[in-house]
């Protein structure tokens, strides 16, 4: 039996400010495509999720965060220096990226090390042990990347960005293949960072992932800022948003008539397949209609939920 220790990250060197990075009213367009569309955020100490559906924006705004892009308006800094062409920023600052760009030849101690060298640290060996030890893939240092599960690649590339111990960490979906247990590792990492004065960011469009980790969160929707701040409030905001159901019965038109007494029921549309409920409450609402049913004798064909796909449940919170 193996048991699983808490990872020992390192603390921003005493003295040292944590980074800051801040986007203001930025936007990124190609061509008559608008990617980002007028954010303003500014990141701190600790773990921040960025959330949002496939497709929202996130890996734009994280590639302008690391320098990669430039905005097309706007300005994006780190400590009060632009990320465009300004390489000094990755002195304090780590990246993993979505999309895999790593040599298969190489070891994981072999590009973590490569890293290391291009970082110039004083001694790149040992930094790299170290990285390797934060994301528990000693034991598979000296073999080939060639061979590793998606996991375990994902965790070598976050040990290459960890091993110059950057006061800001850009993490581009960083859970992705991994394992429950290599999951578990990585978010306890992420929080140990984060508590000892990191700035960390990272994207995701799974709620729970984001609810695990971060205690704030800025929630993208088709390249905008729907929501942001501390997650329990946007988690009560996403909870209690209008839900809409598809509903078919035996009697559509009495069905309605007695639903829309209900305090859970906001509206209801009458159409020739079955009736579109609005309800205030979900959990209210799907007690009730069973009820309803019961009592005037009418037959449930259908209750479909029509609004739960995770755009539907993001997109509410540009009206919020």
């Amino acid at each position: 039996m193996t048991t699983q220790t808490q990872p020992t990250a390192p603390a921003v060197p005493a003295g040292a400010t944590p980074g800051v990075v801040e986007l203001r009213n930025v936007s990124r367009w190609y061509g008559n495509v608008v990617a980002v569309n007028d954010i303003t955020m500014s990141l701190g100490a600790g773990v921040t999720g960025l959330l949002g559906p496939n497709g929202a924006g996130k890996t734009t705004i994280l590639h302008m965060m690391a320098g990669f892009l430039s905005p097309s308006k706007g300005t994006v800094t780190v400590d009060g220096k632009p990320t465009w062409r300004h390489p000094a920023v990755y002195r304090d600052l780590g990246l993993v990226t979505e999309r895999e760009s790593v040599h298969g030849f190489l070891t994981a101690e072999q590009f973590v090390l490569a890293c290391a060298r291009m970082q110039k640290l004083p001694d790149p060996a040992g930094a790299t042990r170290r990285a390797l030890e934060l994301v528990e893939m000693t034991d598979a240092a000296h073999r080939r990347i060639g061979t590793f599960s998606k996991g375990m690649r994902q965790r070598t590339r976050v040990a290459a960005a960890l091993v110059h111990e950057p006061r800001v960490l850009l993490l581009d979906e960083p859970f992705n293949g991994m394992d429950p247990r290599q999951r578990m590792h990585m978010m306890q990492l992420l929080h140990t960072l984060g508590d000892n004065g990191h700035t960390i960011l990272f994207s995701s469009h799974i709620l729970e992932e984001v609810e695990q980790v971060a205690g704030l969160v800025q929630v993208i929707v088709a390249g905008r800022l729907a929501a942001s701040g501390d997650y329990r409030k946007i988690r009560r905001l996403m909870t209690n948003r209008p839900h809409v159901f598809a509903v078919r019965s035996s009697d559509d038109r009495r069905l309605a008539v007695a639903l829309i007494a209900e305090k859970s029921v906001s509206g209801i549309e009458i159409e020739a397949g079955g009736l579109t409920v609005r309800a205030s409450d979900y959990g209210d609402f799907t007690r009730t209609l069973p009820r309803i049913a019961l009592d005037q004798g009418i037959r449930l064909h259908q209750l479909v939920p029509s609004d739960e796909s995770l755009e539907s449940v993001f997109s509410y919170l540009l009206e919020a």
